[in-house]
């Protein structure tokens, strides 16, 4: 199978303007996305997608593969699809995956990459993957920057929420703790199915576009990573995850 990652980033993020070209330790975030995604050997290309010339210009500085998009995307899903196409033509052929890789997740890894795409490989009824991942705290999961997923028996999601889900208020000492982890491959055609389909109610009440699916009783397979990875939200997401990166080994394979 042919498969692509694509970073959809931009700077006029709401929550932290201009994020994509903060620096951990000396390389812009979406840089580090960037030349992690780009390591993994099952993949037929990384590319960054955007609307924003000092990205653009920065992955080119770089030697990366970049694509401008319009400015007008409300969803990363959107710009995805966008990117996904205009590739497409570049390249001549369809595409058969396209893993999405949020720019606001610096410590990626391809191993992470690889495991969203197995269970496409595996099941041709399966149309998207998330990644999720075991939350080391309470105060993560009381964090309404951090997504929460509970799953089924299956490793379907049942609901995503930026709130701590399930309930800890019920008098249990433990309770499943999930993220979701913005590592998404879909089929092309579901990607373009996806942003054809209308915005739905609980999608805008949770601010997480996985909800579209679900409330359409469609799936999203979950697979669970053991790997530690933090999305950065916030000045304070910046500082701890230039803390936990101090002796990564990834960063010394950047080319």
């Amino acid at each position: 199978m042919k498969s692509i990652a694509i970073i959809p980033a931009r700077m006029g993020s709401s929550r932290f303007p201009g994020k994509p070209m903060k620096k951990i330790h000396g390389v812009p975030m979406i840089g580090h996305c960037y030349f992690r995604t780009s390591m993994c050997n099952e993949l037929l290309d990384t590319y960054v997608a955007t609307c924003d010339q000092e990205i653009f210009d920065y992955i080119e500085s770089i030697n990366g593969k970049v694509v401008m998009t319009s400015g007008t995307h409300e969803r990363a899903t959107d710009r995805t699809a966008e990117a996904m196409l205009k590739i497409e033509g570049i390249i001549g052929e369809k595409i058969d995956l396209v893993v999405m890789v949020q720019g606001d997740e610096p410590m990626v890894t391809p191993d992470m990459i690889s495991e969203s795409l197995q269970p496409l490989y595996e099941d041709s009824s399966i149309n998207v993957v998330n990644l999720m991942a075991d939350m080391g705290s309470c105060e993560e999961f009381e964090d309404p920057n951090e997504v929460k997923v509970v799953v089924d028996n299956f490793s379907n999601a049942i609901y995503f929420s930026r709130e701590p889900i399930p309930s800890r208020k019920k008098g249990f000492e433990h309770v499943p703790m999930l993220k979701q982890v913005c590592i998404i491959p879909f089929r092309r055609d579901y990607l373009l199915k996806f942003n054809d389909t209308p915005e739905t109610n609980l999608e805008r009440i949770e601010s997480v576009d996985m909800m579209r699916i679900i409330e359409n009783g469609e799936k999203v397979r979950m697979v669970m990573t053991e790997a530690k990875s933090f999305s950065v939200d916030t000045q304070e997401d910046l500082l701890s995850v230039e803390e936990k990166m101090k002796n990564d080994q990834l960063m010394r394979r950047y080319k």
